[in-house]
């Protein structure tokens, strides 16, 4: 029973031989430190950090730290990391970091120290800042104006100072926003990203950098035959009757990942035992390096298949001149590639026993493993670079695997091993670059580990790029924990889910492009909404300010309540709105959204002003529309300017979120609903309300028919006057 077995026993299962003051002796992990001598063998996890010491080389599985599933063999000197795993060998090594200065201990640290500040907070403070400036200032200037110098009452210009404050600021921009961001949340999750950070959607918007992990992302994570490459050396064989010979010298059951994809290239995997009776299977093992199965074929004659590392088969055959040559330049080419050879050898058995030395072995030719490419990985590189976004390629891998994928999916090949990020190893056209500008034009780079992925992203966020990172392993943690956008591709670790903004449910990138059209539509109606909000402030605080310093008016604070509830009733729409996708990454351009908010803002509050100025001081409409006068009343001007208002500045949301001209870029549904039921509240209320407590007294239809004539006259500009700032930042044309 478990409550038998001692504390002390348990710790047992973590102990590690350790030379100490000339003798061998069994230490635990945790009491290792530099200096230390230790022996790995077989099955050993590596308990530090440690450079290998004299010996024959080994094979360790580093996936832990890479994510690559292959061992990699490591030789006399080289140095092997702390939690990866000994697969074939036993040397000795001496420690040279422990616990958290292990590469392993680094990666853990830099996830915990990690805290990014999103770039949406930043925006928001920066415009909510602007409003409130805005506001002070308008507050200043009436109770500088209103008491000293217009010795007016303490309740007229209290009331005055409450219009700014509930007009100007922008109560609703969190709501809107944030309901905007919840449903494209959801539109997210219907194409199978999970968003787990809200914030990320706008940040994916902007991203231009896209870091990937190879295998299992960009590739099947399974290995393949390239059929197009196989090189059959006899003329009496084709490629299809080299891989049924491999199949026959491979598993059909209890697979290995290269006999599941040997097996794998026949039409049906069952005529790898068709038409033959298996006498004897030779499994793989670390000392042949190859397998091989003993059978009788339909005409009862004995045969030997073998298949392995080239080397051994070629031994095997016993290769000899032109034969010989051709092979090692196939197997260099093969190696050039990234690709894993394998060497396929057919025997014919005179006697009719599995121990008969038989006829000399026929080298019949070599098979080129890789992990493949997903089908639709090319396709998702080309349109992510069109959307703007740089796709690397960030991979444990081997550098010539990672090129040799590079090169499948069109993405580029200028890739450099990890070395190159620490300045080693370096060739002439690399030393004349720094690291950021290696990394900046880099399309890849191989060898790496979790603390290289998580430098790649500092420093092209230092760059100022918006970075994205996939990962799915515990060794891409700290990068997407780092990047703007953290992106846990499908089967991801739990690690690598809890470390990142958002969550794939379907394998490959293709979804991640969706994501991206669909964060930017995202991004332009909050862009949207950001532009007019800062508008509305500029155009309450001075209009209102204006009207209450020239004319001594004092508009109701109540009203200004009605405009801002039906007004952002209104705009809670724009998060279902009719947008166009950016065709290049989105960014706040603060220095735009201030001066189109101050132009288009200043212009509203000179257009009510100007009116407020018609019907207070000038007879233009009676004599012009044959109305009753009302600029004796004041609360009928009170409803007049209160319909003005609400109009024009509602209707801004047509204009703000147009790239070209508003009338001509059809808005949402709901949006269009929507305005056009408040508005007919708003000129109900102007035509027929008579509320003493608000000061308003209905003006009747013949007056709001010329409020709305005015209102579409004084729209016309507005489109103007944005392709006119916007010119003036970007030197640009204007148009759709």
């Amino acid at each position: 029973m478990a409550s038998d077995i001692s504390f002390e026993e348990l710790k047992k299962e973590n102990i590690d031989l350790v030379l100490r003051d000339g003798k061998w002796g069994e230490e635990e992990a945790a009491v290792l430190v530099p200096g230390d001598m230790i022996s790995i063998k077989l099955g050993d996890i590596v308990p530090a950090d440690a450079r290998l010491m004299e010996g024959d080389p080994c094979k360790i599985d580093q996936s832990a730290l890479t994510g690559e599933s292959l061992p990699v063999t490591r030789n006399p000197g080289d140095v092997v990391y702390s939690g990866s795993t000994c697969k074939q060998g036993e040397i000795q090594a001496v420690v040279i970091a422990t616990g958290v200065n292990t590469f392993f201990g680094k990666a853990a640290h830099l996830v915990d120290s990690t805290n990014n500040v999103g770039h949406f907070q930043m925006v928001l403070t920066s415009i909510g800042n602007f409003c409130i400036c805005s506001i002070a200032v308008g507050m200043v200037i009436e109770l500088i104006v209103m008491y000293p110098i217009q010795h007016r009452s303490y309740r007229d210009g209290i009331d005055n100072l409450l219009v700014l404050l509930i007009g100007g600021i922008p109560i609703a921009m969190p709501t809107v926003l944030s309901v905007t961001m919840a449903i494209g949340s959801h539109r997210l999750s219907q194409q199978g990203a999970i968003t787990k950070r809200m914030t990320a959607i706008e940040e994916m918007a902007g991203m231009d950098v896209l870091c990937s992990d190879k295998t299992g992302t960009l590739t099947l994570n399974k290995l393949t035959v390239d059929k197009n490459l196989i090189e059959v050396f006899p003329t009496s064989v084709d490629k299809d009757t080299l891989v049924l010979f491999a199949a026959r010298a491979s598993r059909t059951q209890n697979q290995d990942a290269i006999d599941s994809s040997i097996v794998g290239m026949l039409s049906d995997p069952k005529e790898a035992r068709a038409g033959i009776t298996e006498v004897h299977f030779l499994p793989f093992n670390p000392v042949d390096k190859r397998t091989a199965i003993t059978y009788i074929d339909s005409n009862g004659d004995w045969h030997r298949s073998s298949k392995g590392a080239p080397e051994e088969i070629i031994t095997l055959c016993g290769l000899k001149g032109e034969t010989l040559k051709k092979a090692h330049k196939v197997i260099d080419e093969f190696a050039d590639r990234g690709l894993r050879s394998l060497g396929v050898a057919l025997q014919t058995v005179s006697a009719k026993t599995k121990e008969s030395a038989g006829e000399p072995w026929e080298f019949l030719g070599l098979l080129p493993l890789f992990d493949p490419p997903r089908h639709d990985s090319a396709e998702t590189i080309r349109r992510a670079l069109d959307l703007g976004v740089n796709v690397k390629m960030i991979t444990g891998d081997q550098l010539a695997i990672g090129k040799e994928t590079g090169r499948r999916l069109g993405m580029g090949t200028n890739m450099y091993p990890s070395s190159a990020l620490l300045g080693e190893n370096q060739d002439a056209a690399m030393t004349s670059m720094s690291i950021d500008e290696l990394i900046e034009n880099a399309d890849g780079f191989a060898g790496v580990f979790p603390e290289h992925k998580y430098e790649i992203v500092k420093r092209l966020q230092d760059r100022k790029h918006i970075c994205g990172m996939t990962g799915d392993g515990v060794n891409d943690a700290p990068a997407l924990k780092k990047a703007d956008i953290g992106i846990a591709v499908d089967d991801a670790t739990d690690a690598a889910r809890s470390a990142s903004d958002i969550v794939l449910t379907e394998p490959g990138l293709s979804v991640i492009v969706s994501a991206v059209l669909t964060s930017r539509a995202i991004f332009q109606r909050m862009k949207n909404y950001t532009i007019y909000a800062v508008s509305i402030t500029v155009r309450i605080v001075f209009g209102f300010m204006l009207v209450a310093l020239i004319w001594k008016f004092d508009f109701s604070p109540f009203m200004v309540l009605v405009i801002a509830i039906l007004n952002d009733g209104t705009i809670m729409t724009i998060s279902k709105d009719r947008v166009k996708p950016s065709p290049l990454p989105d960014s706040w351009k603060l220095n735009e959204i201030f001066a189109t908010g101050v132009v288009l803002g200043a212009y509203m509050a000179i257009i009510s002003a100007v009116f407020f100025y018609l019907i207070h001081d000038t007879n233009f409409f009676t004599d012009t529309f044959d109305v009753h006068p009302i600029a004796e009343s004041e609360e009928q001007l009170n409803s007049a300017l209160y319909l003005q208002v609400s109009i024009i500045s509602q209707a801004l949301i047509f204009v703000t979120r147009s790239r070209g001209w508003s009338y001509f870029e059809r808005p949402g549904l709901m949006l269009c609903v929507a305005f056009l039921c408040a508005q007919m509240v708003a000129t109900v209320i102007a035509v027929y309300a008579h509320w003493d407590f608000a000061k308003i007294n209905g003006v009747g239809w013949e007056w709001a028919g010329v409020i709305w004539v005015y209102s579409i006259i004084t729209y016309i500009p507005l489109d103007i006057l944005k392709f006119l700032i916007r010119m003036g930042l970007t030197g640009s044309s204007c148009g759709n």
